[in-house]
């Protein structure tokens, strides 16, 4: 035991704790103390004092070291308690151990309370270590279980998505060859079926890759220009029908610099931004998006609203899935929201979601300002 010890007695005869000091000493253990014999001067010293190691009379007038050691294990406190008493019986020592107790040691006996402590204190670094490493295992299990899982998922989901849309184009191509020539008129429409299939695939292959470069890609932390890159995200939308359609809100308060990963940044926008466009309303005079963000010091607060179809309830708590869709509407492979998910938690952010059938969906994410970090 190189470094110091915190050790808080609880005892009330100073003429016994003196006894214990001399023993400690006697072994060359480092060590500072205080003492105390009351119920509140204990609860008081485990949070000012922070012992390392806790020695306990069993009797004193008002307070006991069974009540003393359920102090400690309400306030979850990983510290050796150790009985250090008077005569006591076997099934008593045994009771007290059973309870919670690391080892007791007779005051006519204290030659062994310095190795007791040793041995106290070895255990409960063993434990925590125990614990740590059980930790570390059951949460690698978990991700190893949602990678399988997911694995499963993607490859009968995406060999779907890429195969379908090639049938539909070589159906489309073999059926133009047989009657185009007959009616040539009838090539335009078949070119503009072809066309969407293509798009879709490109649409699902474009969110493969975005899933793949997320999972496997490290952060790049960097100055982001919030208000362009909002700008820019629009801007790449321009080939969608709905995007001339649209009513356009950008607000970007932006109290100080923001440092964050840019390239996950852009990808969140631009499909927060597409689904808001994709997903509007036809039925209303007026299609809304309105993307705010609010910079500071600590985050970026960043919502996008929009006055589109929708999300019904039943749906709302699965829009974050792997492959989810909750319209026929959707043209990839239902990757979208469960990139945004995974990207905002990569970059350790939140992402919050409230939809009403009819009135629209607000997608609000908050995201840590790394540019103290830099």
């Amino acid at each position: 035991m190189e470094k110091e010890l915190k050790i808080l007695i609880l005892e009330d005869v100073e003429e016994d704790a003196v006894l214990v000091d001399y023993a400690l000493r006697k072994e060359k253990v480092h060590f500072t103390r205080i003492r105390v014999d009351t119920r509140e001067q204990f609860a008081e010293a485990l949070d000012s004092f922070h012992p390392d190691v806790i020695l306990s009379d069993h009797s004193l007038p008002q307070f006991n070291s069974l009540e003393a050691l359920k102090i400690c294990q309400s306030k979850k406190l990983d510290i050796p308690f150790i009985l250090v008493t008077g005569a006591v019986s076997e099934e008593f020592a045994v009771n007290c151990l059973k309870r919670g107790a690391d080892d007791y040691v007779l005051k006519t006996n204290l030659s062994r309370l310095p190795l007791a402590i040793r041995y106290a204190l070895r255990q409960h670094r063993y434990e925590t270590n125990r614990q740590a490493q059980e930790e570390i295992l059951r949460q690698q299990n978990e991700q190893l279980i949602k990678i399988n899982k997911e694995l499963d998922s993607f490859v009968y989901s995406v060999s779907h998505d890429l195969r379908s849309p090639l049938s539909s184009i070589l159906g489309l191509v073999n059926v133009a060859k047989l009657e185009g020539f007959k009616d040539p008129k009838m090539l335009t429409s078949y070119f503009e079926m072809i066309e969407r299939s293509v798009m879709k695939l490109d649409e699902t292959i474009k969110e493969i890759l975005d899933y793949s470069r997320n999972a496997r890609g490290e952060l790049n932390i960097e100055a982001v220009d919030m208000e362009r890159m909002i700008h820019n995200a629009f801007s790449q939308m321009q080939y969608l029908p709905a995007y001339h359609k649209t009513v356009k809100q950008i607000q970007v308060h932006d109290h100080t610099a923001f440092h964050s990963d840019a390239y996950r940044i852009s990808v969140i926008l631009l499909n927060l931004i597409s689904n808001a466009l994709k997903y509007g309303d036809d039925t209303k005079p007026q299609k809304n998006i309105a993307v705010t963000a609010t910079i500071t010091p600590a985050h970026c607060v960043l919502q996008v609203r929009d006055n589109g179809i929708g999300i019904h309830t039943d749906y709302i708590d699965n829009v974050f899935n792997m492959f989810y869709r909750a319209t026929d509407r959707s043209q990839g492979a239902g990757l979208g929201l469960y990139i945004v998910k995974e990207m905002v938690e990569k970059l350790s952010g939140t992402i919050y979601i409230t939809s009403e059938l009819g009135e629209g969906t607000t997608i609000v994410i908050t995201i840590p300002n790394k540019l103290m970090t830099e």
